[in-house]
């Protein structure tokens, strides 16, 4: 039997791994800007949306997507641990894709949670830990002008909008 996995709260994944991700500006009110970004192939779905904060100066946006997954990893709060539980998913059709992007100190921090079909349909679930692209990967994505920011809850050690 293979040994639990645990990652920290505060892993990330880092921002220039998602080379062949498209973005399309879809409309505008006011302030408020939405956009579809497209992943192709081997792009890392969170580190494509980093990317994507960086360059459109994203102060605090929300978004959901629809796709598929070459490799997809997910993870469950462990409460005594503090950590995540990996739950290894590899191959799926990502059925729901939903989050939002903050900032913590001085970088932009991507919060995703998913649920993942298999081929007899079954589905598991969870906070995102890495998402790597089969063949697409579509999101919308919701810019908002007021920024948001987050800190770590010292209970949980965890981060939580301030």
């Amino acid at each position: 039997m293979k040994e639990e996995e645990f990652r920290s709260t505060s892993h990330q994944v880092a921002p220039g791994n998602a080379p062949a991700m498209n973005v399309k500006l879809l409309s505008t009110h006011g302030d408020v800007r939405t956009y579809m970004v497209i992943f192709s192939k081997g792009d890392e779905a969170l580190s494509g949306l980093l990317d994507f904060a960086l360059t459109y100066d994203v102060k605090s946006a929300h978004f959901a997507g629809i796709g598929s997954a070459f490799s997809l990893e997910l993870g469950w709060f462990d409460f005594d641990r503090l950590k995540y539980q990996v739950i290894p998913v590899g191959i799926a059709e990502v059925t729901s894709f939903t989050g939002n992007i903050t900032w913590m100190d001085t970088k932009p921090i991507v919060h995703a949670h998913a649920t993942a079909s298999f081929r007899d349909g079954t589905v598991k679930g969870g906070h995102v830990l890495a998402l790597n692209v089969g063949p697409t990967f579509e999101v919308v994505v919701t810019v908002e002008p007021t920024a948001l920011y987050k800190k770590t809850d010292p209970e949980f050690q965890a981060g939580m909008i301030i």
